[in-house]
């Protein structure tokens, strides 16, 4: 059995899709983590995505506008696998 991945889905022109992939993610026994660069949008199809990834454990979280690029690329750094949605 191999050690498990940590991944970091990063939201940022299809938000509502990438939240359907992290959730879709946690069927592995991966650390799924979730960054969305902007705004978080609002809506059916957000609230339902969110909601799953709550109860799945998954940590979503924004990136600031100012200091966003530090903290994605410390983000990119300390993960092994990197999906941009």
């Amino acid at each position: 059995m191999t050690d498990p991945k940590r991944i970091l889905m990063l939201a940022v022109r299809n938000k509502a899709e990438a939240l359907r992939m992290a959730a879709g993610l946690t069927l592995l026994d991966d650390c799924i983590e979730v960054a969305v660069w902007g705004a978080t949008p609002s809506g059916p199809a957000i609230d339902e995505q969110l909601q799953a990834l709550d109860f799945a454990d998954v940590p979503v979280s924004g990136l600031a506008e100012g200091d966003g690029a530090a903290q994605l690329a410390a983000r990119i750094l300390e993960s092994d696998v990197v999906y941009c949605v």
